[in-house]
């Protein structure tokens, strides 16, 4: 579960021979194949959810909140179902859980250009560090384990963004 994971042998093998509801998860999980890039798949995973991450922007406090909520809910489903799919506890091609952090990095914030460019690095940063208790959710079991680390590192990037921002502005 180190930032540097090595892609699943014969995944799209396994993909061809899943049902539907594993195949759905997949698509789900990879981020409709983003997850299949063969490096830095935590970083296009989390530009995949940019788009997202500007639509949460937009909408008001209430609505912001069920879309994340529901997206926690496919992403921890999505991978748990990748997960046992691919007989791995993290495969690199799970992505879905950087889509989930960046949009918790850019909860509640107004949309700027300079939100989204310290936003996606902050996020990353804290991704990839792991700073308490970051890596301890990472060691939860299965789809869960894969998406809490990512919230919180999402937690983390929107607090910093806000302090960062206060800073900028004064």
């Amino acid at each position: 579960m180190s930032y540097l994971r090595r892609r699943t042998k014969d995944a799209s093998g396994s993909f061809r021979r899943a049902g539907f509801p594993a195949k759905l998860g997949f698509l789900f999980s990879s981020a409709f194949g983003i997850g299949f890039i063969p490096v830095a798949q935590g970083t296009f995973g989390t530009l995949a959810g940019i788009p997202l991450a500007i639509l949460l922007t937009h909408l008001n406090p209430f609505a912001g909140a069920v879309l994340i909520l529901l997206f926690i809910v496919l992403a921890v489903w999505s991978s748990q179902v990748t997960c046992t799919l691919l007989e791995r506890d993290d495969p690199a091609e799970v992505v879905i859980d950087e889509v989930a952090g960046i949009l918790i990095t850019f909860f509640l914030l107004p949309f700027s250009w300079l939100h989204l460019c310290f936003g996606f690095v902050l996020f990353r940063i804290f991704d990839i560090v792991k700073p308490y208790p970051v890596r301890r959710l990472e060691k939860l079991k299965g789809g869960l384990g894969i998406v809490a680390d990512d919230l919180m590192a999402g937690v983390y990037a929107n607090l910093c963004l806000r302090l960062l921002m206060q800073y900028i502005s004064s």
